[in-house]
């Protein structure tokens, strides 16, 4: 919020001269005060709901319950996880690529540790 109230015209301990408060805000309230989107977010939801619907039609239920056999570490619990973890070790199999890898995972608490995207955090003003 304090790099926010900086640039917020309405804030009086922000510091505008009044020369600065004429020329009106540097952004527009609506843009200003905007949720904030995780990285993979900020793509736009159309675009992360289409992947999740591509996952659902590429991996199987099956496929998804087999999960645990097929990758025994860091095993993905959704079929958009195991969607990916299959992409990427199409194009790397070494074992030293996977070794590099470090999933970061939700906190429990925010809602949803299976999902990273921000929409799945029930703090979120349009969680799924």
């Amino acid at each position: 919020a304090i790099i926010r109230r900086a640039f917020d015209v309405d804030f009086a301990d922000a510091g505008f001269t009044p020369e600065e408060l004429a020329r009106g805000p540097y952004l527009p309230r609506d843009v200003l005060w905007r949720q904030k989107e995780q990285f993979s977010d900020g793509v736009g939801y159309s675009w992360i709901d289409s992947l999740k619907e591509w996952a659902e039609q590429r991996v199987s239920s099956d496929a998804l319950a087999g999960a645990a056999q097929r990758f025994p570490h860091d095993t993905p619990a959704t079929k958009e996880a195991y969607l990916y973890r299959e992409i990427f070790e199409q194009h790397f199999p070494q074992p030293a690529c996977m070794a590099s890898v470090v999933r970061w995972v939700p906190r429990t608490d925010w809602g949803c540790s299976a999902d990273p995207s921000g929409r799945a955090q029930k703090v979120h003003d349009k969680a799924y």
